[in-house]
């Protein structure tokens, strides 16, 4: 049978596999290839499970907001009551025609209170009937600089007052700068209350001055206007309701803001509540402008309600005695060591001295009569006049025994010059003073003048800036004498240096500690540990002992209680950088205002590098900085109390205006490291006279061959990264040949560096009205 022909398809169609979903665990394993799915941690498959885990959710948000409220309760607890303690606002106008007094009347008229004996500097108290609190107000008038910085040290919040029609100037600016690098609590910014402006331009200069506090104080939402009674009423509720925030400096100390001050036979009773921790009768407190004080004891003190007539009713409550001090853990005032000189080391007496010899002998010689004593005999030419021998110059008066080298050359010219006959001749001593040119002192006002006139400190500065630490090789005496105290080191990060040698004695006055972070601690742990403290919010009358009669006279006191050791002077460290409005030079040692704590100094502080992250180094070993500079973190050195904790600092320079101080610096405590080698560097510089390849001729590095040979085991190196050293003195001038450790350029410059240690100079106590020395040693400006 013959086989039908088939066409070839067009089309063929080809079915997908079927995918089956239920495959076999064995297939799944082998399509995995060994990998593991990762479930996600929001899909759940039980039920149960998911529910569970959403209560333990609404669980934990349920106990942090308890926790929080309880926190908040127990830190507004000391403002709550009928004799809870009282709210402290300072309030501080920014501008001239701002009124502080006006300001607290606007914020009483809010609730209907009387604020007609309100203080136009000082203290006063208000009930805040309808937010259950009182408020204590600091009234400090414009233009009182330091007050200001008292009242906000005291404050739970801070009144800016600004005024609608007047900027702020440059004392605003400065203040508000100062506030901001001393650490502000809660602030609250008002706009003085002005019927004169527009009420369609009102919005806008609200928002300018928004702008403007917003600059100082992140933190500021908005502008509170006096002239509305809902901004008032507004401003009053921010100031009574919530909990204060903490300043950091603050923490672990007590205050006192003293509502009443009674002296009486060198004691003073101040009378307020204990803010801030708890207070110890055996730690000493300090009063700001006076200084540290010892506690003799602390009383209770009730406090005084008003009668039914609207009179202040006496209480009849006998005081109780809270605390007293212990005499044994009580510190004291002794804040300095005493030095014992025998200590140090000395050089045995001959035995003629121990004898009674030598200068006893001498210094029984009776005093010679006018007219007896010897006149000068001088050598002078045959036939020459007294008058002409008066303005010769003696031989011996110049002769150094340096110049021995040089004798063979006078002789050869004394062969070839004329013999002349030479005659003795006596000189009067008087005779010789004729010639003396008459000197005449300035008087202090012209002699600083001038002295201001020649010395252009810009101009150093910037040559500092560009040459550092490079001074000229004097000509008139010896560069080994000059610069004996200094050395050589070959490197300094890591050349050993010992903090201990050729100390100064002052040095032996401070304090040291074996290891500071630890012994705060310690004093930390110790405070809250003690058991004879009062606490926080209790109203006290704290007795202090040998107080001046003026500090119940300057206005109210604020006393702050310090911590263990921290009346005792050491050396500190402060990592300050410059302020960048202030165009100023500073130079290191110039006196400057250090404002630490409650603390106000009168330092000269020196400065230094600062090591990226604080390191020491291999040495301790810190370059001397003669100017801060801006952009720059140094670190300044003084003596002074020992701090505890980081606490910031501020550096101001006072001007003719007391209370007009311009801010320098500011920052933060670093450490009072006692072993910290500040070395004050110098580069002594020369010129490559004659170069051939690594071997060079330098002039002008020394000036006689005597200082080469001095400094010759000493480094030297180049502008351009070349080092070596000398091999050999050449001539009489100072000239000698150098190796290097490479080509060295005509156009180069060749350098050596020397260094020495500096020390600080010890603080004084700052006043109002002068300073007083925190220690009796304040011998030298600085001591090398």
């Amino acid at each position: 049978m013959v086989e039908a022909h088939h066409h070839r398809p067009t089309l063929k169609q080809t079915n997908k596999r079927f995918k089956s979903k239920h495959a076999t665990k064995s297939a799944l394993k082998d399509a995995a290839k060994g990998r593991i799915a990762r479930t996600s941690p929001k899909a759940s498959t039980n039920t149960n499970a998911s529910a569970q885990t959403r209560l333990n959710r609404r669980n934990n948000a349920k106990q942090a907001q308890a926790k929080k409220r309880i926190a908040l309760i127990s830190a507004t607890r000391v403002f709550n009551g009928v004799d809870g303690a009282p709210r402290i606002v300072a309030v501080i106008p920014l501008c001239p025609d701002v009124d502080p007094k006006a300001i607290v009347t606007s914020l009483a008229a809010s609730l209907d209170v009387s604020a007609d004996d309100c203080p136009q500097s000082g203290l006063w108290k208000m009930k805040a009937e309808r937010f259950r609190t009182s408020l204590q107000f600091i009234n400090v008038p414009y233009k009182n600089f330091y007050a200001a910085l008292d009242g906000c040290k005291a404050a739970d919040y801070v009144v800016f007052a600004l005024s609608t029609s007047v900027e702020v100037d440059t004392w605003g600016d400065t203040l508000l700068r100062t506030l901001q690098a001393q650490g502000l609590p809660d602030v609250v910014t008002l706009a003085a209350p002005d019927p004169t402006i527009d009420p369609k331009s009102r919005p806008g200069i609200l928002k300018s001055l928004l702008s403007f506090i917003q600059y100082f104080v992140p933190s500021q939402t908005r502008v509170f206007d006096m002239h509305a009674s809902s901004d008032r009423l507004n401003a009053l509720r921010a100031l009574s309701e919530g909990k204060p925030t903490d300043v950091r400096w603050r923490e672990g100390r007590s205050w006192i803001l003293g509502e009443t001050m009674e002296w009486e036979d060198g004691q003073l009773k101040v009378t307020g509540v204990v803010r801030g921790s708890s207070l110890s009768a055996n730690r000493l407190v300090h009063l700001p402008n006076f200084g540290d004080f010892q506690i003799a004891k602390i009383l209770s003190t009730a406090l005084p309600r008003p009668s039914k007539s609207g009179q202040t009713a006496t209480m009849d409550v006998e005081p109780m005695v809270l605390a007293e001090p212990d005499v044994e853990e009580a510190d004291s005032l002794v804040s300095s060591n005493d030095p014992d000189d025998l200590a140090n080391e000395q050089t045995w007496p001959t035995e003629e001295e121990m004898n009674g010899g030598g200068g006893l002998e001498q210094a029984s010689l009776p005093d010679a009569e006018n007219g007896t004593t010897p006149k000068r005999v001088k050598r002078i030419p045959k036939g020459m006049s007294a008058y002409q021998a008066s303005w010769i110059v003696d031989d011996s008066d110049d002769e150094d025994p340096d110049d021995a080298k040089g004798e063979d050359e006078e002789v050869e010219m004394e062969e070839i010059a004329e013999v002349e006959e030479m005659q003795d001749m006596s000189m009067d001593e008087d005779m010789e003073s004729e010639r003396r040119v008459a000197f005449e002192d300035l008087d202090n006002e012209e002699e600083e003048r001038q002295l201001n006139s020649w010395r252009n400190r810009e101009r150093e500065e910037e040559d500092d800036l560009q040459f550092p630490d490079e001074i000229d090789t004097p000509q008139d005496m010896p560069a080994r004498v000059r610069f004996q105290r200094f050395r050589g080191m070959r490197s300094f990060r890591t050349s050993p240096w010992d903090p201990f040698e050729n100390l100064p004695r002052d040095y032996g006055r401070i304090f040291q500690f074996e290891d500071f972070k630890r012994t705060e601690r310690s004093v930390r742990r110790r405070a809250e540990q003690e058991v004879a403290v009062v606490e926080p919010g209790n109203r006290v009358t704290v007795i202090l002992k040998d107080i001046p009669q003026e500090a119940a006279i300057t206005g109210p006191v604020m006393m702050f209680s310090l911590l263990q050791h921290e009346h005792k002077i050491s050396v500190l460290n402060f990592t300050v950088q410059r302020n960048t409005e202030y165009n100023g030079t500073v130079r290191s040692k110039d006196p400057l205002l250090l404002c630490v704590g409650p603390r106000r100094l009168h330092i000269n502080p020196i400065y230094s590098q600062h090591t990226r992250g604080g390191g020491k180094g291999a040495n301790n070993v810190h370059k001397f900085e003669r100017f801060l500079r801006h952009g720059l973190t140094s670190v300044a050195t003084t003596y002074g109390p020992v701090i505890f904790g980081t606490q910031p600092c501020i550096f101001l320079r006072e001007t003719s205006d007391t209370q007009a101080p311009q801010l320098v610096a500011m920052g933060t405590f670093l450490n009072p490291d006692t072993t910290r080698i500040i070395a004050k560097r110098i580069i002594l510089t020369g010129h490559p006279f004659k170069v051939h390849k690594k071997t060079a001729t330098v002039r002008y590095l020394f000036f006689n061959p005597d200082d080469v040979h001095y400094f010759k085991p000493i480094q030297l190196h180049t502008k351009h990264g070349r080092t070596g050293h000398i091999r050999e003195s050449l001539g009489t001038h100072g000239y000698f040949k150098a190796h290097f450790d490479g080509p060295i350029n005509q156009m180069d410059t060749v350098c050596m560096s020397l260094y020495k240690r500096v020390f600080p100079k010890f603080s004084r106590l700052w006043t109002i009205g002068g300073g007083r020395e925190i220690t009796a040693a304040d011998d030298d400006a600085m001591q090398e």
